[in-house]
């Protein structure tokens, strides 16, 4: 297995996170709990999820995705064997990295999580009404009193991430020692160039999110007639352009020359990439869970990754 240090931190995971944001959506509790079984039983051990997964579904209570598996992690008593990750300001609501909000946060989290520590948690969404000192100073509190273990930034710009670097060094604050942009095969200009850059020089781990752009590198939706296919339909449409098409057909032709899938393909791919740790990926059954591991443990010739990324372009 090829275990990841995540930045400069105790953490260390194998290259693929779970996607919790599934979780009270498009998934229920048996079917998380089945799916969450697969996954650690096929040697994997982090968990992505957030206070906001899935607060889009309408009658849902906060943080469905966080109940679930809390529940599961009562049910299989294995909290010490797993990664937890979830975050702060998912909702981008007014003072949502402030102290005050990140301490009331974090307590609600935990309830759902029916645990007493996360291994990482993340600032969702920047704050622009919170300084760098007071959410760092924020984090510091809840990492001294055991509550955090590491903390991230994910949508953050690179010039964000040195200013709170800077603070943290001057404050002797915590770092964001792990990042979470969104990345793939077609939405690359989050993260390469300035952010990559970064990350490899200041050792700051990277978890992506979008893995798979909501489906589409599954290979699954090919025309406008094939957004129906699911929920996540609808925001796939502004992939079925030239690039798409031209990304698919990449896919299309290494997938079968490695007898894999576009999906395990897209994954070996971001694997690959200098900087990023692990891809972030959800799964509603199973199969899905197994192709999951199955792509993120396919390596690539040369060649292969060369014809991708050329495609993506």
């Amino acid at each position: 297995m090829d275990r990841r240090p995540l930045g400069r931190s105790e953490l260390v995971i194998e290259p693929l996170v779970l996607g919790g944001n599934v979780f009270g959506w498009t998934v229920d509790e048996k079917q998380g709990f089945d799916i969450l079984d697969a996954y650690v039983d096929a040697g994997f051990t982090a968990i992505d999820t957030a206070e906001g997964y899935p607060n889009w579904v309408p009658g849902n209570p906060p943080g469905m995705s966080e109940t679930i598996i809390g529940k599961w992690l009562k049910a299989r008593g294995n909290r010490d064997n797993v990664h937890i990750i979830t975050k702060v300001n998912s909702g981008k609501v007014k003072n949502g990295l402030s102290a005050d909000n990140i301490k009331t946060s974090i307590e609600a989290s935990l309830k759902r999580l029916q645990t007493d520590y996360v291994d990482l948690y993340f600032s969702h969404w920047p704050d622009p009404d919170a300084s760098h000192e007071e959410t760092l100073g924020a984090y510091d509190m809840l990492i001294r009193a055991g509550r955090v273990r590491v903390v991230g930034a994910s949508n953050y710009t690179p010039q964000m991430i040195r200013d709170a670097e800077e603070i943290s060094v001057i404050k002797s604050l915590p770092r964001y020692e792990v990042l979470q942009p969104k990345y793939n095969l077609y939405d690359r200009a989050d993260f390469e160039g300035e952010l990559q850059k970064l990350a490899i020089e200041q050792e700051i781990g990277t978890i992506v999110y979008y893995s798979l752009a909501a489906g589409f590198l599954t290979g699954k939706y090919r025309s406008k007639a094939d957004l129906g296919k699911s929920q996540r339909g609808g925001g796939i449409e502004k992939y079925l352009d030239k690039k798409g098409e031209a990304i698919l057909s990449a896919l299309d032709s290494v997938a079968k020359a490695n007898d894999a899938t576009p999906a395990e393909v897209s994954l070996a791919w971001l694997v690959a990439q200098p900087g990023v740790s692990a891809p972030i990926a959800s799964a509603t059954s199973v199969d899905q869970v197994k192709s999951l591991a199955k792509g993120v443990r396919l390596k690539l010739s040369d060649a292969d990754l060369k014809t991708l990324t050329e495609a993506g372009k």
